[in-house]
């Protein structure tokens, strides 16, 4: 009987499901079972990034139910990608076939671990039934954007000192869809026994810190593991440096010249 598995349920959108890609990478190079859950259109967009170190996870393609796939809205007011909504409504379908999978492990192994993107709360709920398992929040934004998304929205209950000034809003950034599908799974998140950030604390463990100070997080683990970046050199066929301007930019730039670069609407 193995003593520990990993299962990791990403959200299917691009930059949700490669982050915890890498992050089931990191994990299954230390020889721990990893277990990568989804819709079988999702996996092979996921094994498309042909990367070496995936060879030690073992993927779950689920059937794909049918959903509509409309084109990109032309000319929108919103940059948000609206036409992948019905997709993200689909994601929901992932609850029963997952359920059926935790339970059929939860006899083999005397330990379940489920890292799952936020937005993938509901699908993952029934953890909170097999006493052996547990799971956790992947947070694929930064602490920072985390914490203030959510202190604004509550009502600022508590000062922040040397809060940074003229913060940008996060209005209009998206749809009245996506933050009702939001809702919906943040009411799931309360089965979950801590988060996962995608970031350093040398430089975002003040905001994981004021995080715990929140009510919604209370005796909620917080750990920055991060941040999680793919080794350039692991993508299997690929001249990784000559495919990104952004990279060709960093390799010019002098030793400790960078500090922190995030694909993160507020911090850079």
């Amino acid at each position: 009987m193995e003593s520990v598995v990993v299962f990791v349920v990403p959200f299917p959108a691009q930059g949700h499901l490669n982050q915890l890609l890498q992050f089931s990478c990191l994990i299954s190079s230390y020889e721990i079972p990893t277990h990568f859950v989804g819709f079988q259109t999702h996996i092979q967009q996921a094994k498309s990034r042909n990367l070496q170190d995936m060879q030690k996870i073992q993927f779950h393609e689920l059937p794909t139910p049918d959903f509509e796939s409309p084109p990109p809205v032309q000319n929108s007011t919103s940059k948000f990608p609206t036409h992948l909504q019905p997709s993200f409504e689909a994601s929901k379908q992932l609850h029963e076939p997952f359920s059926n999978l935790l339970h059929e492990f939860s006899n083999k192994v005397k330990r379940i671990v489920v890292i799952h993107d936020p937005l993938m709360s509901s699908v993952v709920q029934d953890v909170s039934s097999i006493p052996n398992a547990e799971s956790y929040a992947f947070n694929c934004i930064s602490a920072f954007t985390q914490f203030f998304s959510f202190w604004e929205a509550i009502g600022r209950p508590f000062p922040v000192e040397g809060m940074p000034k003229n913060l940008p809003s996060m209005e209009g950034c998206f749809s009245s869809e996506i933050m009702n599908f939001m809702a919906y799974q943040y009411e799931f998140m309360h089965y979950r026994s801590g988060d996962v950030f995608n970031s350093c604390r040398l430089i975002e463990g003040t905001y994981v810190d004021m995080l715990n100070k929140l009510e919604m997080n209370a005796n909620k683990k917080q750990w920055s593991i991060g941040p999680i970046l793919p080794d350039l050199t692991m993508v299997a066929g690929k001249d990784s440096r000559s495919r990104y301007k952004s990279l060709e930019w960093l390799d010019k730039q002098g030793p400790k010249s960078v500090l922190y670069i995030s694909l993160d609407q507020r911090l850079q």
